[in-house]
């Protein structure tokens, strides 16, 4: 499912079929629209080549709405935006049972890239990307300890730190 983000949220756009058997589609190849197999969107079920020419029009006047309020918000808001949904989606891998770590990681690396590379260009979020970077590296720290301990728990042989 493809979405547009505008300042209102998400905006579902269209999504790609799979109803096309592997290797389906016109013996050509491509999806009847000059794209390949199985990528034409639809839209809530309805496939766009049997939507009626008002349909098809209602439908790219809405695109064009998204788009205008999209190209009026400051690309610091989208990309802030953004940055905040890889900080969920890192906290989701870590609350699962088990946590998955390298799905988490990879989020929590790329929260990084995007604030640590894009210093002083973040606007106002910038101060909390940063603070919800550190958190979520700590709650990845303490996780991935807590699943990488002895399940005994600490050695009491082991000498205090």
């Amino acid at each position: 499912m493809s979405s547009l983000w505008t300042p209102e949220g998400e905006h579902r756009v269209g999504r790609e079929t799979s109803s096309a058997p592997s290797g389906g589609g016109p013996p050509d190849g491509g999806g009847g629209d000059g794209g390949p197999a199985g990528d034409r969107p639809d839209i809530d079920g309805y496939d766009v080549d049997d939507l009626g020419p008002e349909e098809r029009e209602a439908l790219a006047a809405r695109l064009d709405e998204l788009r205008s309020q999209l190209v009026s918000t400051p690309a610091e808001v989208v990309v802030a935006n953004h940055a905040y949904g890889l900080f969920e989606l890192a906290a989701i891998h870590l609350s699962q049972q088990p946590p998955n770590l390298d799905e988490a990681r990879l989020a929590v690396d790329a929260l990084g890239a995007i604030v640590g590379g894009l210093a002083g260009r973040l606007g106002e979020a910038e101060t909390s990307l940063l603070d919800a970077l550190a958190q979520i590296r700590l709650t990845y720290v303490q996780i991935s300890e807590m699943v990488n301990a002895p399940a005994g728990g600490p050695d009491p042989q082991s000498p205090d730190p």
